[in-house]
């Protein structure tokens, strides 16, 4: 399960306790996390419960952040690459699903990468928002309104899942990955 989610905590403490959940849960359901490799912020907390939980947890970093000592040492595996293109990349080819905590640019970034990617059959996983405390709100509007606008189609907005509650997501993604995939 790659997890793409801010390198900063937040300012509400909802974001942190949901990201620790996250981790827990995909540890419990014996699935594996896929993340940014950082030991900063909600990335930190995702790996830090999954591991806690005896989860499986492997890091995907670029050198000049490994080098600025932002790396998580603890994970099951780590691996290194070149820049922020080939982190994304590495990232994808170990995916089956993604969920998005909140974040900053970084995680929007990778989001739409992802959402493209799967627009454009470059890759085909579900993509699903862990909406905490509402952070996902104004942009699923954005989504919308770029349906009724004709600039999205209707099925790839509808690949996007939001809950607001981990377990339902996990259930809602692992649903779409037992429903067939390219």
């Amino acid at each position: 399960m790659l997890v793409f989610c801010g390198s900063r905590a937040g300012e509400d403490p909802a974001y942190a306790r949901a990201a620790a959940s996250l981790g827990r849960e995909i540890a419990a359901r014996g699935l594996r996390v896929v993340f940014g490799g950082g030991r900063v912020g909600l990335m930190g907390e995702v790996a830090d419960a999954a591991l806690a939980a005896g989860g499986e947890v492997v890091g995907v970093i670029p050198q000049h952040l490994e080098d600025r000592e932002v790396a998580h040492e603890s994970l099951t595996g780590l691996e290194v690459v070149g820049s922020m293109h080939e982190r994304k990349a590495r990232m994808y080819e170990l995916a089956d699903a993604v969920v998005v905590l909140p974040g900053g640019f970084g995680t929007l970034d990778e989001l739409f990468e992802t959402l493209t990617w799967n627009q454009l059959g470059l890759h085909r996983v579900p993509v699903g928002l862990l909406d905490v405390a509402g952070y996902w709100a104004p942009l699923v509007q954005v989504l919308d309104a770029s349906v009724t606008a004709g600039f999205v189609d209707a099925a790839n907005r509808d690949a996007v899942i939001t809950r607001s509650e981990v377990g339902d997501l996990l259930d809602s993604l692992l649903d779409g990955l037992l429903g067939g995939r390219d």
